[in-house]
């Protein structure tokens, strides 16, 4: 059985603080974290909760240090169907019909896509149909070569975006299933360097764009992600919206003319 010393040590180091910086954050002593780590001692369930807080721990671990030490978890974890959670599946649709016609996508933390709008779905039109078998993983989607890669422009540069992130993701969850997603997305091909367009260079390349070519001509997004930043369920908390913006006016137009048709 896991208990807390070694998982709460680890979280620790994971986010590079001594022991003396978390007991300062926490509010507890340094020798009192020591035994805790060291297994001498069992933390109560709000010393647990209040280390967690300060180590920015997901809700997800917050409930396995929890169990860990011997209290029930604090968070509820329901299906993504559940009636509780209608409310804000209900904001989430209306944010991804109201978003059109720029794409935007609902994923899960494994980056599984939950829903996506019509703009979105349009452009996976032609990829690899066991790509599109539930779960739908948008990531794989995006980089596999039977997905949506030949069609990136700047492949390299938007893996290398979409890899720093995922990096970023499991660093900060210590999720397994992250960790393993990062491995396998590293092994696909990166694609040639792309030069930066025109409208790249005069926007100084504020962020990293998205340049799919597509029958329209070649489309050009900027990206922004969105969470439930109040959210007290685990399923709620790891959801991520994904919504694309059009970086020039040729994709405005374009986006605006398939919506249209």
């Amino acid at each position: 059985m896991t208990t807390i010393g070694p998982l709460l040590k680890e979280w620790r180091q994971r986010r590079r603080l001594s022991q003396l910086d978390l007991a300062l954050e926490a509010e507890i002593s340094q020798r009192h974290l020591s035994f805790v780590e060291s297994g001498r001692a069992r933390p109560s369930r709000e010393m647990v909760l209040r280390i967690a807080e300060r180590l920015t721990v997901p809700l997800r671990a917050r409930n396995a240090l929890l169990v860990a030490a011997g209290h029930a978890p604090e968070y509820a974890e329901r299906g993504i169907e559940d009636p509780a959670l209608a409310p804000a599946m209900e904001a989430v649709r209306m944010i991804l019909s109201g978003h059109e016609p720029w794409p935007a996508l609902a994923v899960d933390r494994h980056w599984n896509l939950l829903a996506g709008n019509r703009t979105a779905m349009r452009l996976m039109d032609g990829v690899d149909a066991t790509l599109l078998t539930p779960p739908v993983n948008v990531l794989r989607l995006s980089l596999h070569p039977g997905g949506l890669a030949p069609r990136i422009a700047n492949l390299r540069a938007w893996k290398t975006h979409l890899m720093d992130r995922l990096k970023r993701d499991a660093d900060a969850s210590a999720d397994p299933g992250l960790e393993a997603l990062l491995a396998e997305i590293a092994r696909y091909p990166g694609g040639p360097e792309a030069v930066p367009s025109a409208a790249e260079r005069e926007r100084g390349l504020i962020a990293t764009p998205l340049r799919l070519r597509m029958p329209a001509g070649e489309l050009a997004f900027i990206s922004t992600t969105t969470v439930f930043g109040t959210a007290t369920d685990v399923t709620l908390a790891e959801l991520t919206l994904e919504t694309f913006f059009p970086a020039d006016v040729d994709t405005a137009a374009a986006l605006r003319a398939m919506a249209a048709a």
